[in-house]
């Protein structure tokens, strides 16, 4: 869930102190993209030896103008060049990391990377998602950090330590994990720089004649470094070579050869001789870049009493007698048999089955060498996560996943992205927003929104996640891969909200996105006509909110398709599947498996449950009735738990946003004008 990149230069390479300094730069630069919250760099120089680690909670284009790092570079890096900037005088790696924070606060050096356990300096992405049995089968080792990444340096380390081949030593770290990773690794003892990833996420560029070598998390990072270098180095960015999964490399940083090696053993396969080592460790040192920490101010204990919730009273409410939706949803008619006007219009979507079909129709986009073929949304949900795994081993293509992370993808979500990658061998590209301000954003307009509540306006809250679809045409035209799929599932189809700006249902629509060009007209006149009777909307995220509207509803798709459209949905299916083959990682606050990786649902759900009765569970629900799937009764009980608050997750929005969790529960409450929670 990060950036990690590096450059390894032989002795005598043709390349300046300052070529490399530029190179680093250009490398922070481009892998900012998948995380902003903290970033460092370590430095493994053999003439004259020297390891210095600098780390910081800033993101690395403020980090690489910070007083500290230009020391490192002039005490550190500058010595292995000489007092010229010629050529290195030895060997030296350079290992940097952005980092998007997951186990460990970012305000804490120790969580931050490059980590260092046991004589392995290590940078790592993904989420390695059993860390707490590793820590507990391994009392040998000593924890010193939050951050996943230690446990596996720690292991690594202590294996070398005990005599072990560094190749066997990854293998073994790799064999005992679970998750997602792809790192760089170094030993103060040797002269190897290593790479490993059971993902696919690590891509490198070697210069032989010149002596040096490149690697990134994704090719386009490094072919835009690589680009960069053509006048002054000839560099020709195809000849970017990928560590496929389940793949490491071995760098020997004086012969400069490069060693790959399978992280299962192949019969047959040997390992590459052991270099002699360095007669004494390299002494390491450590540099920290403190960063103006907010001054903490205690809140109020989150009163869980607050909550509201009258099951009896939401369960008397007037019905259809054919699914479940409630005389409070909007636009809703009934017939003289108590029938909605959304079931007589309703046409299956999902008792055809057109998967042969279907997948004969993807064939013209299969690459024939097992390269990417197909871009998928993954949010770590419930459906995308199962709709990757049918696309990898049913549909047989290479796909790679990405992740637009706005600030509410909880870590629940991305642990369930590196399962689910990890175990498939999938690559995960994740853009990363400005989180800090996305989540002001959210602040902000929720804040404007407790002033006025409107029920029309709570879709506002998620506006920050739209540049999903603008993300895949902008990664679709990095990596050259014209497949787009989406997993979303047809009966997620929640018009209500629209419903409550006065926008009518459009049951004639044939995709899940789609809104009429009057309905757009209607929906932006709703949302200009409260802006304007609420000042407090027109802030500092009406830019953001605006360019997420056109990404949402204008932004073009080609080649494009919603799985769920052409091949069953089976929800039993669905979850015997991610947890019995992926240990999928299930919510502590509710017994549902949907929406528990978005941290905004638990809120606007409660916010319609409160107000009216109902949320989107109650459509999803309906929408499993009218395609014969689950029975009336059997749904209404259901609803009924699922929409029960769910403290824990409203406890954590709340905090995430920095808002008082009391004065807003307390708050909403207020819109139960109907009575239904008292």
């Amino acid at each position: 869930m990060c950036g990690i990149f590096g450059i390894a230069l032989r002795e005598g390479a043709q390349c300046t102190l300052r070529a490399t300094e530029s190179m680093l730069n250009s490398l922070y630069r481009f892998s900012e993209s998948r995380g902003k919250e903290s970033a460092g760099l370590h430095v493994h120089a053999l003439r004259p030896l020297a390891a210095c680690t600098i780390k910081s909670a800033n993101r690395g284009t403020e980090l690489i103008r910070t007083p500290q790092f230009h020391d490192v570079l002039q005490g550190s890096v500058m010595p292995a060049f000489g007092s010229n900037g010629g050529g290195p005088l030895g060997p030296v790696a350079l290992l940097g990391h952005t980092r998007l924070v997951t186990n460990g606060a970012a305000e804490r050096y120790e969580n931050n990377q490059p980590v260092s356990a046991n004589g392995v300096t290590m940078i790592h992405n993904g989420i390695v998602v059993n860390v707490g049995d590793l820590w507990a089968s391994h009392g040998e080792l000593t924890r010193t950090a939050e951050v996943d990444t230690e446990i596996l340096a720690a292991l690594a380390g202590r294996r070398i330590e005990d005599g072990t081949h560094p190749v066997t030593a990854i293998r073994t770290v790799f064999g005992e994990m679970k998750g997602a990773a792809s790192v760089a690794l170094v030993h103060n003892r040797w002269h190897w720089l290593m790479l490993a990833t059971n993902t696919g996420d690590l891509y490198r560029y070697a210069d032989e004649e010149r002596g040096f070598l490149l690697f990134a998390s994704e090719r386009f990072i490094l072919s835009q470094v690589v680009a960069g270098l053509k006048r002054s180095f000839q560099a020709d960015p195809s000849r970017i070579a990928w560590l496929r999964p389940g793949f490491g490399a071995i760098v020997d940083l004086r012969a400069f050869k490069v060693f790959d090696f399978p992280l299962t053993p192949e019969p047959g396969s040997s390992l590459p001789p052991l270099p002699e080592p360095l007669v004494e460790p390299i002494v390491h040192r450590h540099v920290a870049v403190e960063k103006p920490v907010a001054p903490f101010v205690h809140a109020a204990r989150a009163d869980e009493t607050l909550l509201r919730y009258g099951e009896a009273q939401v369960r008397a409410l007037r019905r259809c007698s054919r699914c479940i939706l409630p005389e409070t949803f909007p636009f809703i008619e009934y017939d003289e048999q108590g029938v909605c006007n959304y079931c007589r219009h309703y046409r299956p979507r999902l008792q055809q089955d057109r998967k042969k079909s279907f997948i004969e129709q993807l064939q013209q986009y299969r690459s024939k060498d097992g390269s990417p073929d197909a871009l998928v949304a993954f949010s770590g949900g419930r459906d995308s996560s199962y709709g990757l795994h049918l696309i990898k081993n049913e549909f047989g293509l290479s796909p790679i996943t990405f992740t637009y992370d706005w600030g509410m993808v909880t870590d629940l979500a991305r642990r369930n992205v590196a399962r689910i990658c990890g175990k498939l061998g999938i690559q995960n590209i994740l853009v990363s927003a400005d989180i800090k301000q996305k989540r002001e954003n959210i602040r902000k307009n929720v804040a404007a929104w407790l002033r006025k509540p409107s029920l029309g306006i709570v879709p506002l809250f998620m506006a920050g996640d739209k540049y999903f679809f603008r993300q895949s045409n902008i990664i679709k035209r990095q990596t050259g891969i014209r497949l787009d799929l989406w997993c979303a599932n047809p009966l997620e189809n929640t018009d209500f909200k629209a419903g409550f700006c006065g926008v009518p249902p459009d049951f004639g629509k044939a995709r899940i996105d789609y809104l009429s060009n009057t309905r757009k007209v209607r929906l932006a006149a709703y949302y200009a006509k409260e802006f304007l009777g609420n000042l407090a909307y027109v802030n500092g995220s009406l830019a953001d909110t605006a360019l997420a509207f056109f990404s949402y509803y204008l932004e073009p798709r080609h080649d494009f398709f919603f799985i769920f459209d052409y091949i069953p949905w089976e929800e039993r299916e669905v979850e015997r599947v991610l947890l019995n083959e992926y240990d999928w990682e299930l919510a502590v606050d509710t017994k549902s498996t949907w929406r528990i990786g978005d941290g905004t649902a638990p809120f606007y759900n409660y916010i319609y449950v409160t107000a009216r009765g109902f949320s989107e569970f109650d459509t999803f629900r309906s929408n499993q009735i009218r395609e014969g799937m689950m029975d009336r009764e059997a749904a209404l009980e259901a609803v009924l738990v699922e929409n029960r608050p769910r403290y824990q997750s409203l406890v954590w929005y709340l905090d995430t946003i920095g808002l008082d969790f009391n004065e807003t529960i307390s708050r909403i409450n207020e819109l139960d004008i109907m009575g239904l929670h008292r």
